[in-house]
């Protein structure tokens, strides 16, 4: 500050609001104590410093703000003073009760002390720290199970009457553990020496706002352990180290301190006690022993940082100008340049915010004695008992949020924390909880699992039909040049085997978890395999035919048109197209679904698009059915070309488990459903196994003689020339051929020259006899049957409508 010294004067308000008034006079420029009440150019004082309480200091600042006296507290801590329309001159160097009451919930919360009491002075300080107690209580469902209100003024008549009550609140409710107090110290004092000789009243923990934290002159003659454990909140502290060095170097010669009329009335009745006792002044009952133990640390940081803050703004005013001349600062020039001061302390700075606050922060102090008396869990301070994880609290009726009850939480919900207000609801597609859970279980995945023993009975007969497919493929190999073989269009046998050994092996994709892979290859698999199975047997049923049944004109075209390879091409290209768009649109997919059984959750495999997947099956449907049809046409053909009888029935097996399946598929939930089109697979592919093939591996190896190319051409002869006798008639009824003759598949021999066969009388049609069948056979001479047609004149009268016409050359 150069050479500029600031000047001080000390008054005592005593706490009082009236003293306090009454001293203020002489700050001002109209006082009695100077000039005779007359005016004065400017105030006698600046600024003022102080008071330490609320009520206090809002009285004075009013009283100051007449003038623009600026006014700075180092202790009053009411939010009220905030409001700069009501209060432009005051500022502080301690933080706003808000923030003490934060601290004093952060307290309670920590703690989980949620059924309080409080005590509080009829002031605007107690009234401003029970409203935001209040406030900020609500947001942290902390309650109030009782709140007493003392007297401010101690020598108020119904101080007597309130602590009384006061007493009784805290006694009678015995669950209140922990009472928040923002009563000033006398106000406590008087508190417990009323309260502890009641045993109810002993053992509590207090919560002390900056009024009395560190007062412990309040205790009286009772000790800590009576009183209980106390929590303080104090401002905050800074170093006091220079001001015990100035005490310790201190003149205690009372003389020499007129002018600060406090150290000079302290000093002086110092000594004359001890002139008064006439013994030697013990160690540490020295003046200044006893000034450094009445010490607050708050109160020095709070105290220099408004004298700091004077300072500075003095010093910012006079750079440009020179103070010490008539010219004298103005109250509002300082209030002005203090609002806009920054000032040092400890090589931190400091300055005031729009409120003319200054937030220092609070300390949180713990009372203790020789040894510590606070046990953290043995404290419980509530209305109710804490609701364990697994339910929640519901308020009871007409009661504060703080009482409540406790109720389990319901199925597939949860609370995992102590006091929860809401439980949380599971997700129901992979997790459920039952009553009163604290957590959510996983869900057990349920599929066709490998260990399963109805898979394993079906995956049993998947691998048995894989093997005899490959046996009777390996038998037809071997008997490859066999008439059995050959008259079931070899090649084309071998194509149907290995399309009934895809179709086994697709049966294996449906069991174990689904994968997107394998969803998607399961029904494309059985889709082709069966398909190409189907195609093979349809060529063979028009195969026969096209030996046995149709008119020479027809069989011409037909069989320009018949390419038993293009064919199968074709049909598999439809069912390639078909299986191709739903795997690029819509492909099948796992997917988690529900079941009864909350505990679970059914992994399968989605087909996605059902229109896709039905006209799959569809597909295949249709050429069943034109199976079925031609086969059917040819059920009455020759015993050795018997497939068409077979075909009809194993196409009848495959409808009717096809058209079990919808129904059941639709219906059937679980994780059997796979199994189920499984169980159609293998019953379509086995009735196909069995019809087409079993038969001829029985003749194959069974009957060797059936399989000869004399008995195929017995067979021939007899269906040809109607070897079925009539019994009642004793003629043999003739089975009809086709007219342009049957092609045997089955026979590759040479068959000896001989003349044609004329039938004049009984038609123009001259057919040829070759592959095999003797021309004799027909002659009258060597075929007694015909001979006996011809003698009875039957035969003139009958036309013959079919021929036969054997090949020489059998296709490889």
């Amino acid at each position: 500050m150069g050479n500029l010294t600031l000047g001080y004067r000390i008054l005592d308000s005593c706490s009082d609001v009236t003293t306090a008034l009454t001293n203020t006079l002489s700050f001002m420029r109209r006082n009695v104590t100077r000039m005779g009440g007359a005016q004065q150019p400017s105030p006698p004082v600046l600024a003022v410093v102080g008071g330490y309480h609320s009520e206090v200091s809002i009285a004075v600042t009013r009283q100051l703000d007449l003038e623009y006296i600026p006014q700075i507290s180092y202790g009053a801590t009411s939010g009220f003073l905030s409001d700069k329309t009501r209060f432009p001159s005051f500022m502080r160097t301690v933080p706003e009760d808000d923030h003490q009451v934060r601290a004093i919930i952060k307290i309670l919360k920590s703690h989980q002390w949620n059924w309080v009491g409080v005590v509080t002075p009829d002031s605007d300080y107690g009234r401003y720290a029970v409203e935001r107690l209040e406030e900020h209580a609500k947001d942290n469902n902390i309650c109030f199970a009782f709140t007493s209100i003392l007297p401010d003024v101690l020598g108020d008549d119904a101080l007597k009457s309130r602590l009384k009550a006061t007493v009784k609140s805290i006694a009678e409710n015995e669950n209140v553990k922990v009472i928040v107090s923002f009563a000033k110290p006398y106000h406590m004092m008087y508190l417990f020496s009323r309260l502890l000789e009641d045993p109810r009243g002993r053992g509590r923990v207090w919560v002390a706002s900056d009024n009395w934290s560190l007062s412990a002159n309040v205790l009286g003659n009772w000790t800590l352990s009576d009183v209980g454990t106390i929590f303080g909140t104090t401002l905050k502290s800074g170093n006091t180290t220079r001001f015990e060095q100035y005490l310790s170097n201190l003149d205690v010669n009372p003389d020499h301190h007129k002018s600060n009329t406090f150290l000079y009335k302290f000093l002086k009745n110092k000594q004359q006690q001890q002139v008064q006792r006439a013994k030697p002044v013990k160690p540490d009952d020295t003046a200044t022993d006893r000034l450094r133990k009445m010490i607050y640390p708050y109160a020095v940081f709070s105290l220099e940082l408004a004298v700091r803050a004077v300072a500075q703004a003095v010093a910012d005013l006079c750079v440009n100008r020179d103070c010490r001349t008539s010219r004298r600062l103005q109250p509002l020039e300082l209030r002005e340049a203090l609002r806009k001061a920054t000032f040092h302390l400890d090589g931190k700075n400091y300055t005031f915010d729009k409120n003319g606050d200054l937030n220092s922060g609070y300390d949180v102090v713990l009372w203790r004695q020789t040894s510590p008396t606070f046990a953290d869990g043995d404290v419980i301070s509530r209305c109710s008992n804490s609701c364990a994880p697994g339910s929640r609290k519901m308020s009871a009726q007409g009661q504060p949020v703080c009482c409540y009850e406790c109720h389990p939480c319901p199925v597939d919900y949860f609370s995992n924390t102590t006091d929860s207000e809401e439980c949380e609801q599971c997700d129901a597609s992979t997790h459920y909880s039952l009553m009163g859970s604290d957590r959510c279980l996983p869900k057990t995945p349920v599929f066709l699992k490998w260990d399963d023993k109805y898979h394993n009975t079906l995956l049993a007969f998947t691998a048995l039909g894989a093997l005899l497919t490959l046996v009777v493929g390996i038998i037809f190999l071997a008997r490859w040049n066999t008439p059995v073989v050959r008259s079931s269009v070899g090649p084309i046998c071998i194509i149907l085997l290995l399309s009934l050994l895809s179709t086994f092996v697709s049966v294996i994709l449906f069991g174990g978890r689904p994968k997107p892979w394998q969803c998607q290859a399961r029904q494309v698999l059985f889709g082709l395999s069966f398909t190409l199975c189907v195609s093979c047997i349809m060529v063979k049923s028009f195969k026969i035919i096209l030996a046995f049944e149709f008119d020479p004109s027809v069989k011409r075209v037909l069989e320009k048109l018949y390419k038993p390879y293009v064919i199968i091409a074709a049909c598999l290209l439809g069912q390639v197209l078909i299986c191709a768009l739903w795997l690029v649109l819509k492909s099948p997919r796992p997917k988690w679904e529900k079941v009864k059984n909350k505990e679970e959750r059914l992994l399968i495999c989605h087909e996605t698009s059902f229109p896709a997947f039905g006209a799959m099956l569809a597909y295949i449907g249709v050429l069943a059915l034109i199976c079925f049809g031609v086969a059917f046409k040819g059920r009455n053909l020759p015993q050795s070309y018997n497939d068409a009888k077979f075909i009809t029935f194993g196409m009848l097996i495959y409808f009717i488990c096809w058209i079990i399946f919808g129904p059941i598929y639709v219906n059937v939930t679980g994780r059997y459903v796979p199994a189920v089109e499984m169980v159609v697979i293998l019953i379509s592919a086995y009735g196909i196994l069995f019809c087409q093939f079993f038969t001829k591996c029985y003749i194959i190896l069974f009957k060797q003689e059936a399989n000869t190319e004399s008995a195929f051409r017995q067979d021939l002869r007899h269906y040809s020339l109607g070897s079925i006798p009539d019994a009642e008639r004793g003629n043999w009824v003739s089975s009809p051929l086709s007219s342009a003759g049957i092609q045997n598949p089955s026979l590759d021999v040479e068959s000896p020259k001989s003349d044609s066969l004329s039938l004049g009388p009984l038609t123009d049609q001259r057919p040829s006899m070759s592959a095999g069948v003797s021309s004799c056979s027909l002659c009258p001479a060597s075929n007694p049957q015909l001979t006996r047609l011809q003698s009875d004149n039957s035969f003139n009268n009958r036309q013959l409508r079919r021929y036969l016409s054997l090949p020489g050359a059998l296709p490889k």
